[in-house]
């Protein structure tokens, strides 16, 4: 990439001559971490990084962390915020276990990710906010800088906040401007020290403060400077390049897991030639989706920010009795409160879409951070046998093709859908092949409109499924509600075996859908061998690159990965006896574990984890060498 001339320029003004290009040294991957305080503008920077690696044609996979208080106290562990990035010249699958850089604007910073740091692993401090009330806020009775404790990295103290101060001296910024374009800065140096393009950011801030100059003029010289600062500094010996990766030709496009979500669902409405309707109420990490669906103006796309999580699903039920492709959005606590509504739509067999992006609990527990525990709550958390599907996302593309799946499930078969991700898919990012519309499976809705004979609970003979009959069409007048209902006519009925009538035709129709998931795809030993690693959700990355790695180790090592959850694939019980062991790997303290031990009969055993992190490659590996030990 070309240099910018305002290095030749920085460099003549301090030497008086051009800098010497310096060495490039090749790297097939690079682990990032950028952390400091929740205002200090880290995950704008990783985004921004993000799609600098992106443009550079690396695969990626990101996992921003963000602190789970609103206003945690400045220069605390509670207030750091965190966004890692794994750019690639080869497939990537998770955004690393190990950060090789650490960008640490604050001691906090640094006190909240050293731990997590590889060996040798580079760290940039803004050494002018190592003060000692920074260090005392922070929990340091030393600095670590030069008490030797960080004697086995490579540290390098920038005056960050100096250097941003002298580039914009003369814009006439007050002091909190322009300590908010540090973040540039380090950006800026750190594009540099591994060869980032950045023409992409300087677009997104023409865009960003199109109607601010000043602003603009500030961060694109915070930018610069930091670009020109890694090019003629004698600190970097040479800086990195990542080789572009081979993926499969296209065009792409950055995308996290909640804006593929959002995004499946337009798709899905428009191509069932529908309204969709999204009634929710704010909650981390699932309010994106909201504010993502809210844009879509020049699509029949209706969103309500409801009063409270009740009221949210009780709209999505009569927008989908109205006709509407009914969506609501949540997390675990507002999963507690949805129960009752989802429960009435079970019973009146109406297409809802319950998108439950999971966090770690119970009660609020950590609302910023991942975990799978959700998954019996949507199987079993209503009461009476109301039975519904569930899909899982396993990366955050992968959110689009699934909740697009969704839509479709919950049109054919006239009943609610789960669809399950999580704070990691919702908020991680990775390039995203725009998939031919063309080609999307079709969605049809045909609404019930002939009066003659018409039975709101006369049944589809392959699907089970109702009738979906709009209110207001001439002559389809029909009761359906929460009170047991007569089959066929759905008139309220307390009769003992039309009940259980009811009650074994729903449950036979969710099962049915077993018939079309598509077969169980084993990654490794397609006949058996000695260990199969099942998950589902979010672990998919982890798992994927621990079997890649074990198998290139000449184990008998595969791995199986659900999508569809209830009903599970009709021959899973068959290709999980193949193997001598089965291992559930998940964020919780083994839910899909219990789920399997019982439908099959299999001693399985689980891999677990509820740290409120995803899991790490090295864990996995590590569970999957004991169960091969015995």
């Amino acid at each position: 990439m070309a240099v910018p001339p305002e290095s030749a320029a920085s460099a003549a003004a301090n030497g008086g001559e051009a800098a010497i290009p310096k060495q490039r040294t090749s790297r097939d991957h690079v682990v990032i971490r950028f952390a400091g305080d929740s205002g200090d503008g880290m995950q704008l920077a990783g985004m921004q990084f993000t799609t600098e690696s992106a443009l550079a044609g690396n695969d990626i996979a990101t996992l921003p962390d963000f602190p789970a208080e609103i206003r945690a106290p400045a220069g605390t562990l509670a207030g750091v915020s965190g966004f890692q990035l794994n750019f690639s010249s080869n497939e990537v699958f998770t955004a690393g276990d190990e950060p090789e850089v650490l960008v640490a604007m604050n001691p906090a910073a640094l006190k909240a990710n050293i731990g997590d740091l590889a060996p040798n692993a580079i760290i940039i401090i803004d050494k002018e906010a190592f003060t000692d009330s920074n260090l005392k806020r922070a929990g340091y009775q030393t600095n670590p800088v030069v008490d030797g404790s960080l004697d086995k990295f490579q540290v390098f103290q920038i005056d960050v906040t100096r250097l941003t101060t002298l580039a914009l001296h003369d814009l006439g910024l007050n002091n909190r401007a322009v300590f908010r374009c540090r973040n540039l800065f380090v950006l800026g140096m750190v594009s540099w020290l591994y060869q980032r393009p950045i023409d992409s950011t300087l677009a997104w801030l023409e865009r960003r403060f199109a109607k601010a100059p000043d602003l603009l003029e500030a961060n694109r010289r915070a930018l610069k400077a930091g670009y020109n600062f890694g090019e003629t500094t004698e600190m970097f010996a040479s800086s990195y390049v990542v080789e572009p990766a081979r993926i499969k030709p296209g065009r792409y496009r950055n995308i996290t897991g909640n804006s593929a979500t959002a995004l499946g669902f337009v798709a899905a409405a428009v191509k069932a030639g529908r309204p969709l309707f999204l009634g929710s109420y704010p909650i981390t990490p699932a309010s994106d989706v909201l504010h993502e669906l809210s844009t879509f103006k020049n699509f029949p796309v209706y969103t309500f920010q409801a009063e409270d999580e009740i009221a949210g699903v009780a709209s999505a039920v009569g927008a989908a009795f109205g006709g509407a492709i009914a969506i609501t959005t949540t997390s675990g606590p507002g999963m507690n409160l949805k129960a009752e509504a989802v429960g009435l739509a079970v019973k009146v067999e109406l297409p809802l879409i319950i998108t439950d992006i999971q966090r770690a609990g119970p009660s609020t527990g950590m609302p910023t951070k991942p975990e799978q525990a959700d998954l019996l709550m949507a199987m079993y958390g209503r009461h009476g046998e109301s039975p519904v599907p569930i899909i899982a996302a396993a990366t955050p593309s992968d959110c689009f093709e699934c909740a697009y799946e969704a839509v479709r499930i919950a049109v054919k078969y006239m009943t609610p859908v789960f669809l399950m991700t999580d704070g990691q898919l919702a908020n991680g990012a990775e390039p995203w092949l725009l998939p031919d519309l063309d080609k999307l499976p079709p969605i049809k809705v045909e609404f019930a409109k002939d009066p003659k004979g018409f039975m709101p609970f006369a049944r589809e003979e392959e699907t089970l499924s109702r009738p979906w009959a709009v209110p207001g069409t001439p002559g389809l007048e029909h009761r359906i509600g929460g009170l047991s209902s007569e089959n066929l006519t759905g008139n309220v009925s307390y009769s003992p075996a039309n009940n259980e009538l009811m009650v074994r035709t729903r449950a036979r129709k969710i099962a049915g859908i077993a018939r079309e998931i598509p077969p169980v795809e084993v990654f490794g030993d397609q006949d058996g061998g000695e260990l199969v690693v099942l998950g589902w959700g979010s672990t998919f990355g982890s798992i994927r690159e621990a079997v890649k790695q074990a198998r290139a180790k000449k184990q008998s090592v595969s791995h199986i990965h659900l999508r569809y959850l209830n009903p599970l694939p009709g021959d899973l019980g068959d290709k999980l006896r193949r193997f001598r062991k089965v291992m559930v790997a998940e964020m919780n303290l083994g839910q899909l574990l219990k789920m399997v031990r019982a439908d099959y009969l299999i001693d399985a055993f689980g891999c677990n984890k509820v740290q409120g992190r995803p899991f790490k490659v090295s864990e996995i590996t590590n569970r999957i060498n004991r169960a091969l030990e015995g």
